[in-house]
């Protein structure tokens, strides 16, 4: 990524940011800048406040326990050096070893999964537009064939972005879709083939039986293939989307995390509690409906965006 274009993202990071700025850091700042000494007290409430701000209780436990040495053994005997620490402290929790970006390999198979609302077909878009812009032959699947909207809005999609889709009608079977969207990506030498597959989780057994059907599939038919099977969750919902990543990743064998709609809620928050107590990294994050506005996940820009004046 171009400085230029990095540096653009930031600001419609920081923007998209605002809210989830004004419901936890700068109530974090007030508990911190408005007591006289920095004390239990202080910690007291700047636990509860990050609790209330969307990050769960085992990451808060983390943040403050890390906290309270570093107090000591740093000598943070200044509000500005406390702030300092809990933004260095959040960035080193949600920077994951195993990164954030895509396989680079090619072929490759993105199976996105979640639930209806929670803009998995918009991100399959802006993941193919970017998979694109990097000079890839990207082909979608419209293999969630229980919504006849999923398969026109794909389609629409696909339109958009100028990238084939290959399709059944409503009601077919998905793995019957992902075999023949297979074909046509060998055929067409595809570089990534994106599977948009339904996300219901009212039944979780026959959600993991077509799953482990679409695999199947890739397994005998793709084998050469690299793999990445991507959640959509949106930021909006806070908390309900940690339930969420826990329901999915007991069905599914998850790489990663999308997590959309930042801009739109104060509970971004929900960020760090998901790339702390999840083993699968969080990839891409939306801060708007642009088609550029959906980014791969960088923990440092994230955390300085945040923190930023």
């Amino acid at each position: 990524m171009a400085f230029g274009e990095k540096k653009s993202f930031f600001g419609r990071l920081k923007e998209g940011l605002t809210r989830t700025k004004n419901n936890m850091v700068e109530k974090i700042e007030d508990v911190i800048f408005q007591r006289p000494e920095i004390d239990e007290e202080m910690m007291e409430e700047l636990e509860e406040t990050l609790i209330l701000s969307d990050i769960g209780m085992e990451t808060t436990g983390k943040i403050i326990e890390r906290l309270r040495r570093d107090i000591k053994t740093e000598k943070l005997d200044t509000p500005d050096k406390v702030m300092e620490q809990i933004k260095k402290i959040i960035e080193d929790l949600i920077t994951k070893e195993s990164g954030c970006g895509l396989s680079s390999s090619v072929p490759l198979v993105i199976l996105m999964i979640g639930v209806n609302g929670s803009g998995k077909t918009t991100s399959i878009a802006k993941i193919a537009h970017m998979l694109k812009e990097d000079g890839k032959k990207v082909m979608l699947a419209a293999a969630d064939t229980f919504r006849a909207a999923a398969i026109e809005q794909l389609e629409i999609w696909g339109d958009r972005v100028g990238v084939p889709v290959i399709r059944h009608q409503e009601g077919a079977d998905p793995s019957a879709v992902i075999f023949d969207a297979i074909k046509a990506a060998q055929a067409r030498n595809t570089d990534v083939l994106i599977c948009d597959t339904a996300g219901r989780l009212q039944n979780k057994k026959n959600l993991m039986q077509e799953l482990e059907k679409m695999n199947k599939v890739i397994d005998r038919e793709f084998p050469e293939a690299a793999r990445e099977t991507l959640l959509v969750l949106d930021a909006a919902t806070g908390k309900n989307a940690v339930s969420q990543a826990k329901e999915f990743g007991s069905v599914a064998e998850l790489t990663g995390i999308v997590l959309t709609k930042l801009d739109g809620t104060a509970k971004g928050g929900i960020v760090i509690t998901l790339a702390d107590e999840f083993d699968v990294p969080v990839k891409f994050i939306g801060v708007g409906e642009g088609m550029d506005d959906l980014q791969e996940f960088d923990p440092a820009m994230f955390a300085d965006a945040l923190f930023s004046k």
